[in-house]
């Protein structure tokens, strides 16, 4: 875990909106605006880090700045690190024991997963993806199979209602999954 340091989401219907919420966030506390993304529908995702409280007061100008066109948003405070380390790249692992696989679909609810999975196992995350085609996300992991399957119940425990497409462990994966998945 990642002691007092947050993330938080915000996901907006105008995009102008969502780059001017950007704007008020960054210049409200110290923050890192580690990614803004266009998705499916004209929407905006504003994604931010940093320590707990700077978070909260960036994500509540973001908010106030976006006012209506707010359509989901989100705070992780004390994120685990695994989140942080794989957020939009992957983390090669040398073998896969059991791979999860975690689709949602919304941006927001795959990053809540793989929040909840890496607090909940010991498992490896390898790729936390928040926005995929169409505005969808996804996790991978890999581990032991009882922690892998351990870690995707609590996995879609945490996404919303609604928001999981589905989820999946394949235990002992053939050699040409662990090459698209695993590298």
């Amino acid at each position: 875990m990642n002691a007092n340091i947050a993330i938080a989401m915000i996901e907006t219907s105008s995009i102008a909106k969502g780059y001017e919420a950007s704007d008020a966030m960054c210049k409200m506390a110290s923050v890192t605006l580690v990614k803004t993304t266009v998705v499916a529908r004209g929407k905006l995702t504003i994604l931010i880090s940093g320590p707990v409280g700077e978070v909260e007061s960036a994500l509540r100008a973001g908010i106030e700045t976006a006012k209506d066109t707010v359509v989901h948003q989100f705070i992780i405070r004390n994120v685990h690190q695994q989140v942080l380390d794989t957020l939009e790249k992957r983390k090669p692992a040398e073998t896969l024991d059991a791979v999860g696989i975690i689709e949602t679909k919304e941006a927001i609810a795959a990053i809540q997963a793989a929040d909840a999975a890496a607090k909940a196992a010991s498992i490896r995350l390898l790729e936390t993806k928040a926005v995929v085609g169409g505005g969808k996300g996804m996790v991978t992991l890999t581990g032991e199979i009882g922690a892998v399957r351990s870690a995707v119940a609590a996995a879609i425990a945490a996404v919303p209602k609604g928001m999981l497409v589905t989820q999946v462990v394949i235990p002992q994966p053939d050699k040409q999954l662990f090459a698209a998945v695993g590298k």
